[in-house]
């Protein structure tokens, strides 16, 4: 790998921009490391996951700037970003990714509101007196 590779991950209303290059497995978020900017343990494990599948944790060095949405999105759409990034770099770690379902973009996300009702689908109260 001759300089760093970049990527684009998205969930919901979250947007991640993962920027890989050589290094020892520092991973930053937003200029914080991702086990602060991400503190329940389960969003550090989605963070994970791409680089663990494919045994380079120690490998690489990720920056990744990651904006709008909730802790879940952003974390779902960092864990998209560096599965692309790691194809990238290497087409033979795909397969992998792709079986434990990195590669995919997760199309749900929230319903829009409709007119004369509370919600997408909730109505408003109903009273029948």
């Amino acid at each position: 790998m001759e300089k760093q590779k970049n990527a684009v991950g998205r969930r919901k209303e979250a947007v991640a921009r993962v920027y890989m290059s050589k290094g020892t497995g520092n991973i930053t978020v937003n200029d914080k490391e991702y086990k602060a900017y991400f503190p329940i343990m389960y969003l550090q494990n989605q963070v994970e996951l791409p680089l663990k599948t494919t045994e380079t944790s120690a490998s690489f060095d990720i920056v990744v700037t990651v904006a709008g949405g909730g802790p879940k999105g952003q974390a779902e759409a960092v864990k998209m970003a560096i599965a692309r990034a790691l194809c990238e770099v290497n087409a033979e770690y795909r397969p992998a990714l792709k079986k434990e379902g990195l590669m995919t973009r997760d199309p749900r996300s929230v319903e829009r509101k409709k007119f004369g009702k509370r919600k997408a689908r909730r109505s408003f109260q109903f009273s029948k007196r």
